[in-house]
């Protein structure tokens, strides 16, 4: 499961933060809005004609607040944004933004952990270049891993990662099992190399302190598992109705996003969106429909059969349904 989130950050090298929904025809993204003044100072409902661009922005996270944004909300420089869009709208935003949207294609992975494996496998399979830079164990990974340049030696010296290419690698990815080395290399690869950098961290109380750092885009193993602990639970909880198909807690878990699955008809079916009386601090940020994906407006429907992504600053709904106002 984490090698798949690591996928899915090298796929958008402009993401702090990937999620997949409606088996991957749908993406939710985190990125930093930095020196980019093409949205700074516009408002939400003006965005779409701003940039002509088909996304919805269901959060903001700004001086250590969350706001799940309504339409005279002004976007600032420092604000770190996220959207639901299909994979090519995503691109099509980030280019309007002169951001990087070109999947990365060489990958220096330090630590051949089982991570590191998985990770490894999938990069080679998909043709990318990957160097794994592994302390003890490395003949088993040039083993099993034929297509990679498998490197015996401590992930940690900078002369070494220097020497293996690291200021031309496009992506780096610390994966040993110490978080304080992990968090170290991250630091060092920020200063030499302009390429993407994951960093893995065990220990679930160095949240706060990795925030401030330049350390790239940051991947708990713990919260990855909990998320499909917490999906499979509450799907279980509710079998009949709007079943939680996929879960994942976002913005240092302040935040859930959610993607129900619609059985049966219901007091929010064949209902325009804009008539739905939605409690506070909810957003219905995308209908599948089919092969069809619907980034919604006041006019659209919730119909049987479709596929509901919320994001909610309420914990531990089980059902759509708890979404409005009784």
């Amino acid at each position: 499961a984490s090698a798949r989130e690591i996928i899915q950050l090298l796929k958008v090298p402009s993401a702090r933060n990937v999620e997949t929904f409606a088996d991957g025809k749908v993406r939710l993204i985190k990125f930093d809005l930095e020196d980019d003044e093409k949205i700074a100072g516009v408002p939400l409902r003006d965005l779409p004609g701003h940039l002509n661009c088909d996304i919805l922005i269901c959060a903001v996270e700004r001086s250590g607040d969350v706001i799940i944004p309504r339409g005279d909300f002004i976007f600032q420089k420092g604000d770190i944004v996220s959207f639901v869009a299909t994979p090519e709208k995503a691109n099509d935003f980030f280019l309007k933004l002169g951001l990087p949207t070109r999947p990365v294609s060489s990958v220096m992975i330090v630590g051949g952990s089982t991570i590191g494996y998985y990770l490894g496998k999938h990069l080679c399979e998909a043709g990318v270049s990957v160097k794994i830079v592994e302390r003890s164990g490395a003949r088993g990974l040039a083993e099993n891993l034929p297509k990679a340049i498998v490197i015996e030696g401590d992930g940690t010296n900078r002369q070494l990662l220097m020497s293996e290419g690291l200021a031309q690698t496009e992506a780096l990815v610390a994966l040993t099992n110490v978080d304080e080395e992990n968090i170290l290399l991250s630091l060092f690869a920020g200063k030499r190399s302009k390429g993407k950098i994951i960093t893995k961290l065990n220990r679930l109380e160095f949240d706060d302190i990795v925030e401030g750092l330049d350390v790239g885009s940051v991947i708990f193993p713990k919260y990855i598992t909990g998320d499909y602990m917490m999906q499979y639970v509450r799907a279980l909880q509710n079998k009949a109705g709007s079943n939680v198909k996929t879960l994942y807690r976002i913005l240092d878990d302040r935040v859930e996003a959610l993607e129900f699955t619609v059985h049966e008809e219901s007091d929010l079916t064949n209902v325009p969106l804009a008539k739905l009386k939605l409690k506070p601090n909810q957003l219905i940020c995308c209908i599948t429909r089919g092969n069809e994906v619907i980034i919604p407006r006041g006019g659209d429907t919730i119909q049987v059969g479709d596929s509901v992504i919320v994001v909610t600053l309420q914990k531990g709904l089980n059902d759509l349904g708890d979404i409005l106002v009784r």
